[in-house]
């Protein structure tokens, strides 16, 4: 086994971080265990904040590169480091509570999200008549019925049908259908979390180990 020491240092401390969650706080025997998964949790928070600042500093160097190439800048790279400039300084001026600041962010954000989304439904709906003319099946067909269809819902196109009866229930149950596959999705991404976590336990999996 490689680097047994950090391996055996790793699963120490996912097992006591672990057992801490499963702990009640009124066991006070056991208060160290508690103590000490506290510090590790805050200690994984700090880490966690300090590979966000890094990455994002590396971005921030990447497009500083690009705008001072020699050769073909990039503009869109000195938007990005002018508003990056801006964004920070006024964060650190204001601080992130300021609800100006919070107002501004939101106004730009809330958009931007908003343009992502739309390209990402018309992009799907491309995609699955793609998928039917290569791949001519049923669930070609099911994908791309309930691309359009949804895209119909989502629009509000049918809300005056919502009024007749029992047009309007079948319409609210397939409009909650997106929230139950997103729900799927959510705990899909926990399951391999969770997988994952455990196998790093287990030592099946070691990437601290170089």
């Amino acid at each position: 086994m490689r680097a047994p020491v950090w391996t055996a240092v790793a699963i120490s401390i996912g097992l006591i971080v672990l057992l801490g969650y499963f702990i009640p706080p009124e066991l006070a025997q056991f208060g160290f265990i508690l103590t000490i998964r506290s510090i590790l949790v805050g200690w994984a928070v700090i880490l966690a904040g300090v590979a966000a600042l890094v990455g994002v500093l590396n971005l921030f160097l990447v497009h500083v590169a690009r705008m001072t190439a020699k050769r073909n800048p990039d503009r869109y790279s000195i938007l990005l480091v002018v508003f990056f400039i801006l964004s920070l300084g006024f964060g650190l001026y204001l601080t992130p509570a300021d609800p100006n600041y919070q107002k501004v962010v939101t106004a730009i954000q809330v958009p931007v999200e908003a343009s992502l989304m739309g390209i990402l439904a018309v992009t799907l709906t491309f995609a699955s008549f793609r998928l039917f003319q290569r791949r001519k099946g049923l669930m070609a067909v099911v994908f791309a019925i309930s691309a359009v269809f949804f895209l119909l819902v989502g629009s509000g196109l049918l809300a005056p049908l919502q009024e007749v009866p029992g047009i309007g229930g079948i319409l609210g149950f397939f409009q909650r259908l997106p929230v139950a596959g997103g729900r799927g999705i959510l705990l899909g991404i926990a399951l391999g979390s969770l997988t994952a976590g455990l196998r790093v336990l287990l030592g099946a999996d070691r990437p601290y180990s170089g």
